[in-house]
């Protein structure tokens, strides 16, 4: 080999550990490009799942506070059917009442009145309230159900409550029962 080849081969061998040296670093620029743009594409697929659980968590909290006010009302109205059904009851001790006061009868009075009071402490406790409507009080559809109209007896009384025919009765908050009234026109 002459002096020129070994030079050549040389100059070869050189050649080709430059040309490896660049081609490392080209694949080293490559694969760090690369995993760039993979740790982004990590990064953004880990901030989509990290919101997907916020909003469950959120679905999730919500669906606990929706249920337990469901709950809530569902205890409180519970008997709902059961007190709607005493409610003739109530009004027949209502008239009872009246038609015993009417005589001279003071012990039976006494005694249905306090069987009546007992019936109606326990049905408080429970939760049940008589709507408080009054001859007198202006009519509020809202709370009232008219039963019919009659010409008022006095100018003050247009749009007033004239009779209570039926008591009106609400379970908490909720009215169960509209009290029935007649107005005047």
């Amino acid at each position: 080999m002459s002096k020129k080849d070994k030079k050549k081969g040389k100059t070869s061998a050189e050649d080709v550990a430059v040309q490896e040296k660049e081609a490392t670093t080209e694949m080293a620029s490559e694969t760090s490009e690369g995993s760039d743009n993979e740790v982004d594409q990590l990064r953004n697929e880990v901030s989509q799942e990290k919101e997907r659980y916020l909003r469950l968590f959120a679905d999730f909290e919500n669906y606990k506070k929706r249920t337990g006010k469901e709950r809530i009302e569902l205890f409180k109205t519970a008997g709902q059917d059961v007190m709607v059904s005493l409610l003739p009851v109530l009004d027949d001790f209502d008239r009872a009442l009246k038609e015993i006061e009417k005589s001279d009868d003071d012990v039976l009075f006494q005694g249905v009145t306090l069987i009546s009071n007992k019936l109606r402490e326990t049905l408080r406790a429970k939760g049940l309230e008589p709507v408080g409507t009054k001859a007198g009080d202006v009519f509020d559809s809202e709370i009232h159900e008219a039963v019919t109209q009659i010409p008022a007896p006095s100018e003050d009384m247009k749009g007033k409550i004239i009779d209570v025919i039926e008591k009106g009765y609400t379970l908490g908050e909720k009215i169960i029962r509209y009290p029935k009234v007649v107005i005047g026109q």
